[in-house]
């Protein structure tokens, strides 16, 4: 019996991207969850007519979109339990990331009995300039310190990811804004989930970064990223 796959993407003012990334996610996914988080353009119209579920999030914060869609998937579960997932994706809206891959970043979980999978961006798949000198660096930071404290094998903090659901739900995600990833990966190390990466193709997105491409947003996801690895580190 195959397993039911619901993708989560946040969006954020999308519409020249959105429907790509839905269109080339496989057919296998039971259910595409588009969360518009408070974009201003044709996202969620764009997201809507190529078929996927669309809610919207008016507070800003990539994690304020991704609870929004953990809200939803946990209210449909309540309602008819036969809906309820066994692997979440989280995938941004931007078309950075090849959709088609989420074939290869969920086989770990059905064919090995992993419970958390990282699709990692190498340099060697990588398009050039697809990632910022400050995104390589705050990867290869925050993956060292969570190597140095934790004993981590984490090289990425790479968006696109796989989970077991009922790992996401133990995992009692919080985080409101830039320290999403992150804080799934330090309460992955916490709990002792199993994990893997897989190396993914990665291209230069469609639109401009929300994040990297302005100073005060790698200012504040680098504060953030940092915090939760401290808070972490010193918490028992």
């Amino acid at each position: 019996m195959s397993p039911i796959i619901k993708v989560i993407i946040p969006a954020y003012n999308e519409q020249d991207s959105i429907a790509n990334v839905i269109n080339d996610i496989p057919k296998t996914v039971e259910e595409i969850i588009v969360i518009s988080n408070n974009s201003t353009d044709k996202t969620e119209e764009n997201a809507r007519n190529a078929g996927a579920t669309v809610l919207k999030e008016q507070r800003k914060g990539y994690g304020y979109a991704c609870l929004k869609g953990m809200e939803y998937i946990a209210s449909t579960t309540l309602s008819n339990p036969n809906t309820k997932p066994d692997i979440i994706v989280f995938i941004d809206g931007d078309y950075s990331d090849y959709p088609e891959q989420l074939t290869e970043l969920v086989a770990p979980i059905i064919n090995d009995n992993i419970d958390f999978v990282i699709g990692t961006r190498v340099k060697r798949l990588r398009e050039q300039g697809s990632m910022t000198p400050q995104q390589v660096f705050g990867n290869w930071l925050a993956t060292f310190l969570m190597k140095l404290f934790f004993g981590a094998k984490f090289t990425d903090l790479g968006p696109f990811r796989a989970i077991k659901y009922d790992k996401l739900l133990a995992l009692k995600m919080e985080d409101k804004t830039y320290g999403w990833t992150v804080e799934m990966q330090l309460k992955a190390l916490k709990q002792k989930l199993t994990y893997v990466e897989v190396p993914m193709k990665y291209r230069n997105r469609i639109g401009v970064s929300k994040v990297s491409g302005t100073v005060k947003g790698t200012i504040f996801a680098g504060v953030k990223i940092l915090g939760w690895i401290f808070k972490y580190s010193f918490k028992k």
